[in-house]
């Protein structure tokens, strides 16, 4: 059997890899141990099985040597995509972020930006940065809550725009667990103010949260508090109306039975102009 002869090599590979090498030898025990190869696919190729394997700094490496040093391949583009990517992974999500966001920006007509990879993975990275007790009761709801509104945007924006998207599925469940994030600081804070006998707050709270952060497993509880809130402010139409949503909509909540009983007990008559319908609260 023959053995495999391999092509002499030319002068401007020869020259590169001692560059490279020089390169890496400069840098001492810092950073990842790279190996870095002569053509931007090679690099890309050796990157993308850094990435797989989860090895973020070396995957980040090769893919910026690519960008540095071959911005004029057709591998420099996807290169500025699994950077990001890698970065995501190590945890640098905010510099993650403004990599998917540039590469939107600058490649919108990309197939990875036209089938929703990008705008998930943007989303993705805002949600992750939530505390790890981010689907738990406080403390996470007292913390900043810019990343889970953020990360509620977008995913929001993605189930609208990118209907035929391969990454719908994961986008709706984020979705489901970030709306239930919000929904339970719009609850914790609705009780803060009602355990403070302050029922307006109390009021204003629910209604934000059946506004905007609606089909979660608080919808049935937020329909019971926010009738007795609207009793309390002298809304009796309102909480009529809120009342009998929770037993229409949630007839085998715990509450049911008490609603009931609270709206056979409600005086009748109109609280004037501010009675609108509670669905808009």
């Amino acid at each position: 059997m023959h053995g495999h002869i391999k092509a002499p090599r030319r002068p401007w590979e020869i020259l590169l890899t001692l560059g490279l090498a020089l390169a890496l030898g400069c840098g001492g025990s810092q950073g990842p141990s790279v190996e870095f190869q002569v053509s931007a696919e090679r690099n890309y190729e050796r990157g993308m099985e850094s990435l797989d394997e989860e090895r973020w700094e070396e995957a980040a490496a090769y893919f910026q040597f690519i960008g540095a040093n071959f911005p004029y391949s057709r591998y420099a583009v996807l290169a500025e995509l699994r950077l990001a990517d890698a970065q995501l992974g190590a945890g640098e999500n905010r510099t993650a972020i403004e990599g998917y966001r540039s590469f939107l920006t600058l490649h919108p007509t990309h197939e990875k930006a036209r089938d929703g990879y990008v705008a998930y993975r943007m989303a993705l990275a805002y949600a992750e940065l939530l505390p790890g007790d981010w689907l738990l009761a406080p403390p996470s709801y007292e913390r900043d809550l810019e990343p889970a509104v953020h990360a509620h945007r977008h995913l929001s924006r993605f189930v609208r725009q990118y209907d035929d998207s391969p990454y719908m599925d994961d986008a709706r469940e984020l979705l489901a667990k970030v709306n239930l994030h919000l929904a339970r600081h719009e609850w914790y804070v609705a009780n803060f103010y009602w355990d403070r006998g302050e029922p307006m707050g109390t009021v204003i709270r629910l209604r934000r949260l059946l506004e905007r952060h609606a089909e979660t497993e608080l919808d049935g509880d937020a329909l019971w508090l926010l009738g007795r809130a609207y009793v309390e402010v002298e809304m009796h139409d309102r909480a009529r109306r809120t009342w009998q949503r929770l037993v229409d909509e949630h007839p085998d909540h715990d509450k049911v039975t008490a609603a009931q009983e609270e709206l056979a007990s409600l005086p009748a008559g109109q609280e004037g102009a501010a009675g609108t319908d509670a669905r808009d609260g």
